[in-house]
């Protein structure tokens, strides 16, 4: 029987990682090939060229536009400040005095004698990438930027919102059933990136970021706690670029769902690890699922990748629609033959059995693969 492919996150306790870190333009990179970096270490950097405004002189000042480079104080490349004068005119036989001043910080960057416009811009934007794992610099791009290698724990959740954090990961519940509140809170959570088991409240959540906290991961959460946290209703497009504090990770699905408890143990067991987390998610092509890294070093095996999108007896799945969404288990059947369902279609399915022992038979394209 030919292997069927079931897409799925991944959670790994202990493998190889490679990130890659590129400018969003041309720059330059700032370490070597098998040099060892730190998250926070800034590995490549560039300028965006800054805002451009166009200010009519000749209008402005009431001149032919021929005459705008006569009156200019500022040739191009000149730079310039807010509210510093720029260009003066003498009207009515120098009776008259009128001065235009620059509504920007910036520089010159061209005058026009046909159109009576001076262009100026902006100081450029500096982007500066940070390694954002602690590893080695396996692969550089150059003028782009570099891919970087570690190993440890990696795990990816359904959904996030917030950018890239590094932080101090603190497990603060005793269960991934638990619902992390305001009381699992400490007084300062600075830099904390703070686990939780089922559910997070609203009020936590807003407490969490009052506090410090560089980031949140739990199982669940609802539509209005989210909408209360981010400020409105989040799309279905990329997420990541939220103006908020702390990262949010769920890890299960909307509601109040138990966080895996695979993905739970590996977390406890690293409690107290620099972690990194990111928010960014993007549900339809290109699909980007936010992910935890937590560098370390191990004498066990690395988990390696090959066959990791098979589907087969033993592996790890997780349910993805009603009525059993969110539900993790063991695949103990796969039947070749295809199978009527409750809807009356017929298709390929597969038999689970649950954490709680149940075994249920679910479609096949209703589940992914965990990759353990």
């Amino acid at each position: 029987m030919a292997h069927a492919y079931t897409p799925g996150l991944k959670v790994s306790k202990y493998t190889l990682i490679r990130k890659e870190r590129r400018l969003p333009l041309k720059g330059e990179v700032l370490v070597q090939e098998g040099q060892e970096v730190r998250a926070e270490d800034i590995v490549a950097r560039t300028e965006i060229p800054g805002n451009v405004m166009l200010v009519n002189v000749a209008a402005k000042l009431g001149i032919d536009p021929s005459e705008v480079r006569r009156v200019m104080l500022k040739k191009e490349g000149d730079p310039v400040k807010r509210g510093e004068v720029i260009a003066v005119a003498r009207l009515f036989f120098g009776l008259f005095k009128s001065e235009l001043k620059s509504p920007i910080d910036g520089y010159v960057e061209s005058i026009s004698e046909v159109t009576g416009q001076v262009i100026l811009r902006e100081p450029p934007i500096a982007v500066e990438i940070n390694a954002f794992v602690d590893g080695k610099v396996v692969k550089v791009f150059p003028g782009e930027g570099v891919e970087i290698e570690t190993t440890g724990a990696f795990i990816q959740g359904i959904f996030g919102v917030g950018g890239e954090r590094i932080g101090k990961l603190r497990v603060a519940v005793d269960s991934p059933d638990d619902e992390l509140t305001v009381e699992h809170l400490l007084e300062d959570e600075s830099g904390n990136i703070i686990v939780g088991g089922s559910f997070v409240t609203g009020e936590a959540l807003l407490e969490a970021q009052k506090r410090g906290a560089y980031g949140v991961v739990v199982g669940g959460i609802d539509d209005t706690n989210l909408k209360e946290y981010v400020g409105y209703d989040i799309g279905v497009a990329i997420t990541g670029n939220e103006d908020v504090n702390t990262t949010l990770i769920i890890t299960e699905g909307f509601g109040r769902i138990r966080m895996a408890q695979r993905t739970f143990d590996i977390l406890k067991s690293l409690d107290g690890y620099k972690t990194s987390i990111s928010g960014a998610t993007q549900i339809r092509a290109g699909v980007m699922r936010p992910e935890i890294i937590i560098p370390y070093t191990s004498d066990e095996p690395l988990q390696t990748e090959e066959d990791e999108g098979t589907l087969e007896i033993g592996r790890l799945v997780r349910i993805i629609r009603a009525p059993y969404f969110g539900l993790i288990g063991k695949v103990v059947e796969l039947p070749p033959q295809p199978t009527k369902i409750e809807t009356e279609s017929t298709t390929r399915v597969l038999v689970v059995e649950l954490e709680n022992g149940e075994r249920i038979t679910v479609p096949r394209a209703n589940v992914e693969l965990i990759q353990e």
